[in-house]
């Protein structure tokens, strides 16, 4: 686990969310409030959208007796028009993100990150961001 991990705050522009990726050479980068909350992470995938979802197309709907009936959901729409159009950390990053405690197994550690995919995770304790553990760490502590 890194125990003091590069972070951002919610105001950050996105220049410096990105500038701090950079310098960090990081995928990711837990969002932390003036009270040093995980309130967030931005990730790559925040950033950048991939080519199948490359387009911000209004979803698909039908116009049924006077009704408009959406064939997909206008949340993903949203959220997405929310990322595209960021200016700061807090509307580009993903609240509430998956989460280990400090005393989580690496077993553990290990299935939470096998589960959601994810390639780092915060590790918070009583909602107080105290480190970052990836991949890399769980397959140190495995050949250790």
């Amino acid at each position: 686990m890194d125990s003091s991990p590069a972070t951002v705050s919610p105001d950050a522009d996105i220049e410096t969310v990105i500038r701090t990726l950079r310098e960090h050479e990081l995928p990711g980068i837990p969002v932390v409030s003036d009270g040093g909350r995980c309130v967030g992470i931005i990730t790559e995938a925040d950033l950048v959208l991939p080519d199948e979802d490359g387009d911000l197309h209004i979803p698909h709907y039908v116009n049924i007796f006077g009704g408009t009936i959406f064939l997909e959901p206008l949340q993903r729409f949203e959220e997405r028009l929310r990322k595209a159009f960021a200016s700061k950390a807090e509307d580009l990053m993903t609240a509430d993100p998956d989460t280990v405690a400090p005393d989580t197994t690496v077993e553990e550690a290990a299935r939470l990150l096998h589960e959601t995919g994810h390639n780092r995770m915060p590790v918070v304790e009583h909602g107080r961001l105290v480190g970052v553990v990836t991949r890399v760490d769980i397959l140190g502590a495995f050949v250790s």
